[in-house]
């Protein structure tokens, strides 16, 4: 394709999430522009002050006058600017203003706005609203154009003036409706209309009612062949190039170049393969644009997601097509001024991460709480994953990486060691209890006393992690600012504070060792989740208590992986949950699974254990036991739909037999 046809480079900064440094961001836009980059979009929500809605900027958002000279210094650096206004899903910012609560479209059976979900397109004042906040964004749109997002928004639809709307003229045209006011009114204000293109994905019918002149932006965030793929629709291949080109609507490719969710750093390799399917999709395409999106990257040290942007200039900067190997160098150098060979070691390095990268739901679980913890029932499997990163983290801090590098991999040094910790921790408490019930008082003081050992062992570790985390944030953020790694890892120590009080009180009265722990509950439920259809599924357990069913543990099956994001799937996660026998004395413990969202898992591998004891729960003769419904192939996803799977009840005495 000749040159003059290269679309349009542009990258995103998510400011919504975490406040960058003021002085850092207005050092990155000449780096920005120097690697060919010709645009910057801001995501803000409540991160910058609205004059016209002043109770919506959050405490430490940007000033108006910080975002008036932000724009100022891109347009001197040669970037145009386009301020991300989200105005129907991801607009909680506005909805946690109690004046404009009643904006929501979610409402409670009295009819009063629930605090949370996403705006009403026909709320009388939501048009009023949206005008304040475009008006107060407006002299910032320096390429003409503003964001308007529309992204996920899964609840429309469901305020009684959107049902009576719906039901006349259907979705598709409710949306379409929606977009065309926005765009009048952005026309008035003499601005272009931007927005994600993912829910045309589920409503295609609304494309030939949209305006013409539109830019739609199509996001999808693993590598793909030919076209992005639909992860509600179980990861159907579709194509909106092709009609919203056909009918007017300017088309943009945007992959992404960091973390998702609680992910300690980018997946290299994930995301330079991402940036390759999009940009040759858009050049084949002849789309407008190019935009490297970034999302959520507060866990994770921001220098390592602008890695990724100096990496993805490659694509036009370099007059071959480059590997991840040489791409990944080539950001390491243009970012650091790294030589060639240093460069090519660090980059082979952090690819070689890959393999133990800390990604999706099922490893994060052990964030939340210790007695959560999931994964392989191998201990070796976590044994192996520590190694590979005491080794990089050994590495980055004797060859003098880059601060941020080094940190990066001293912070997922930590999460290793937390996995092995836990996990051995967990498998000693149980074995303390067989040692109980087989009345072995010498064993059971020996492991009592190794366990007390390992507790004092890694203590250092998490203060090493604590400082890890410390520089990942404070590189680019106020140090005044919520570091959400470092709130986790308060919640650690406060849980090996508490293990500690555990073990002293099992030292001194051993039938304290059958008491719930930080590392598990008198009863612990494991099972195994086969997610063999991918799509968006969350599979909860729940335990019938003083007639109610109880959550015990709710966790969404994905992965955030490339190997992952395919139609059918091999993998399988193992979960645990801790369980409370029954308080009275004839009750049964019933437990069951319930599954919401879209697409069926399989369950199966369903134990209950106190350590010295193991029930084994069969649900069927396969061994697996399929529940749910596929996913859709069309249309959209209905996120409130459940199923139920009853576990067989426990009798009161079975309970009580080792205990």
């Amino acid at each position: 394709m000749p040159v003059s046809h290269l679309p349009i480079r542009a990258f995103q900064w998510d400011l919504a999430r975490q406040v960058e440094r003021f002085d850092w961001l207005l050092e990155q836009l000449p780096r920005y522009a120097d690697w060919g980059y010709q645009e910057l979009y801001l995501h803000l929500e409540d991160a910058v002050e609205y004059p016209g809605l002043p109770q919506v900027a959050r405490r430490g958002a940007y000033s108006y006058r910080q975002l008036e000279q932000l724009v100022a210094a891109a347009t001197r650096a040669g970037l145009g600017v386009v301020p991300i206004v989200n105005l129907l899903g991801h607009t909680q910012y506005l909805i946690k203003v109690p004046a404009l609560r009643d904006l929501n479209e979610l409402r409670a059976p009295d009819g009063s706005p629930l605090p949370n979900g996403q705006i009403c397109p026909l709320h009388p004042r939501t048009l009023e609203i949206a005008e304040s906040l475009l008006r107060d964004m407006r002299p910032f749109c320096t390429t003409g154009k503003v964001h308007v997002g529309l992204d996920e928004s899964f609840h429309l639809g469901r305020h009684p003036l959107s049902r009576a709307e719906v039901a006349r003229i259907g979705l598709p045209a409710h949306f379409a409706n929606y977009v065309r006011r926005l765009h009048a009114l952005n026309q008035r204000l003499g601005l272009r209309t931007g927005l994600w293109a993912d829910m045309l994905y589920f409503l295609p019918e609304a494309i030939p009612l949209l305006p013409r002149d539109l830019i739609a932006y199509d996001w999808y965030y693993y590598p793909f062949r030919r076209h992005p793929k639909v992860e509600f629709h179980n990861f159907a291949e579709r194509d909106l190039a092709t009609p919203l080109q056909q009918h007017g609507i300017e088309y943009w490719g945007c992959p992404m170049n960091g973390s998702f969710r609680f992910e300690p750093m980018p997946v290299f390799g994930d995301r330079l393969a991402n940036l390759r399917s999009w940009w040759r999709r858009c050049r084949e395409v002849k789309a407008q644009g190019f935009l490297v999106t970034s999302w959520e990257s507060n866990r994770l040290a921001q220098e390592t997601t602008t890695l990724v942007d100096a990496a993805a200039a490659s694509l036009w900067l370099e007059r071959r097509a480059l590997g991840d190997d040489a791409m990944l160098a080539a950001g390491v150098q243009r970012l650091w001024g790294s030589q060639p060979q240093p460069a090519r070691q660090i980059s082979r390095a952090l690819l070689g991460s890959d393999r133990i990268a800390f990604t999706g739901y099922a490893r994060w679980e052990i964030n939340r709480r210790w007695n959560l913890a999931a994964g392989s029932p191998k201990v070796t499997d976590y044994r192996q994953e520590l190694q590979w990163a005491k080794r990089t983290a050994g590495t980055a801090k004797s060859q003098g990486w880059p601060e941020a590098l080094t940190a990066a991999c001293a912070f997922r040094r930590y999460l290793g060691q937390r996995d092995v910790f836990v996990r051995e921790q967990h498998a000693s408490v149980q074995a303390m209890r067989r040692a109980l019930a087989q009345k072995q008082s010498g064993r059971f003081g020996r492991l009592l006393r190794l366990m007390r050992r390992k507790t004092d062992d890694f203590a250092p570790c998490l203060s090493a992690g604590y400082r890890a985390a410390g520089v990942m944030w404070n590189r680019t953020r106020s140090r005044q600012g919520h570091s959400p790694n470092r709130h986790m890892l308060q919640h650690d120590r406060a849980q090996l504070r508490s293990l500690r009080q555990w073990l002293a009180a099992a030292q001194r009265n051993p039938a304290r060792a059958w008491t719930a722990n930080p590392l598990g509950g008198e009863w612990q439920l494991s099972y195994a989740v086969w997610n063999f259809a991918p799509a968006v599924q969350q599979v909860a357990v729940q335990q019938f208590h003083h007639g109610e069913w109880i959550i015990l543990k709710a966790c969404h099956t994905i992965e955030f992986s490339a190997a992952e994001a395919v139609r059918r799937s091999r993998l399988v996660r193992y979960h645990s949950v801790p369980v409370s026998a029954p308080q009275g004395a004839t009750d049964p413990l019933q437990l069951r699974f319930v599954l919401r969202g879209v697409g069926p898992v399989k369950i199966g591998r369903v134990n209950l254990s106190n350590g010295a004891m193991t029930l084994t729960l069969s649900l069927d003769r396969a061994g697996w036991h399929r529940f749910g419904q596929d996913a859709p192939t069309h249309g959209v996803p209905d996120l409130t739909r459940t199923w139920q799977l009853a576990l067989p009840c426990v009798d009161r005495s079975r309970l009580n037999a080792e205990a």
